[in-house]
């Protein structure tokens, strides 16, 4: 072997131990980045307990208090129930809401023997089948995003248009779980029926506690109309969870619940208030001037959050916040 081999065999030699060390620190930075973003363990703190799990059938609709319910994909479920499948709209497709007609809070929804039965004061019981497959399907608009929904036929058509007794004409439409669900927004991935945001909504008993130690009259949980209803924890501290674990489910955050007009009609009676508690929520629970962009003039009450592992939730179960 002459001068010129040696020479060029020495050169091979260092280059692969220099590639071979730059691979090794490569390695090595790289089960560092995934040690800490990746497998670092995740810090589990309890924060409180939950008190009540409630489910609204009907969009604006009067609510359901369980002890245990099924937490999928698109909400909470309680057997055939499922929060916010059904709509009342206007013959165009409009949704109608508490906002346009107060006296929807008070039309209760059960499933018994296989159909959907309506309630409300001073009006029969109304039943019709839970399952229509031959009634039309309507187009909707749910704050200007499309959605479909089975129209309930006509005999529910009459008892909401006659218990709103508002001179209109209203129709009864279902969710199903075949139609295309909604994105409230192009940019959110979480899919909805016609909740508002988020498919569950999160409020502690010690923010309602501190709202009232600001108004004349109390106001009750009802008024806010969340799913989870969580005690044993400080006034707004649900604004701090990002990620939680309740039982198997997980919930991630989607955004706050911007508060509006709909805060003032009493859940129990369908009066409307001319000004609480939404003026002094506005006095304490703005936003941040970053974010008005998206909240506006909304004051904060409560939290969205999309469901990220589906399971059972149970009153009672305690409540993590997970952080990395």
């Amino acid at each position: 072997m002459n001068f010129k081999d040696v020479v060029v065999n020495a050169f091979r030699q260092t280059k692969k131990a220099l590639l071979c060390a730059v691979g090794c620190i490569f390695a090595y930075l790289g089960l560092g980045f995934g040690y800490k973003y990746l497998l670092k363990p995740k810090k589990v703190t309890h924060v409180g307990v939950v008190s009540q799990l409630i489910i609204h059938p009907l969009k604006s609709g009067k609510g359901l208090s369980v002890t245990t319910a099924e937490c999928w994909e698109m909400g909470l479920k309680y057997g055939e129930l499922k929060d916010r499948h059904w709509l009342v709209i206007t013959e165009d497709g409009h949704q109608v809401t508490g906002l346009q007609e107060p006296r929807l809070v008070l039309v209760s929804m059960t499933i018994e023997g296989g159909e959907l039965c309506l309630n409300g004061p001073g009006m029969e019981e109304q039943r019709i089948p839970l399952q229509q497959p031959g009634n039309a399907v309507a187009n909707c608009r749910v704050w200007r995003t499309d959605v479909q929904g089975r129209d309930c036929g006509d005999q529910a058509s009459l008892w909401i248009s006659r218990f709103l007794d508002s001179g209109k004409t209203f129709r009864l439409v279902q969710f199903e779980s075949h139609m295309k669900p909604r994105r409230p927004t192009e940019n959110m991935a979480q899919r909805v029926a016609y909740s508002d945001i988020g498919a569950v909504m999160l409020l502690s008993e010690a923010s309602v506690t501190d709202l009232n130690t600001r108004l004349e009259r109390d106001v009750t949980v009802a008024q806010f109309r969340p799913n989870v209803v969580v005690s044993d924890c400080a006034a707004y501290a649900e604004d701090s969870w990002d990620e939680i674990q309740i039982g198997n489910v997980r919930l991630s955050w989607v955004m706050s619940c911007g508060r509006c007009n709909f805060t003032k009609v009493n859940a129990e009676t369908a009066i409307v208030d001319s000004k609480q508690p939404l003026e002094a929520l506005k006095s304490y629970r703005l936003c941040d001037p970053s974010e008005k962009h998206i909240y506006k003039s909304s004051p904060l009450f409560g939290q969205y959050y999309r469901v990220s592992r589906c399971g059972v939730l149970k009153v009672g179960d305690p409540v993590y916040r997970i952080s990395y």
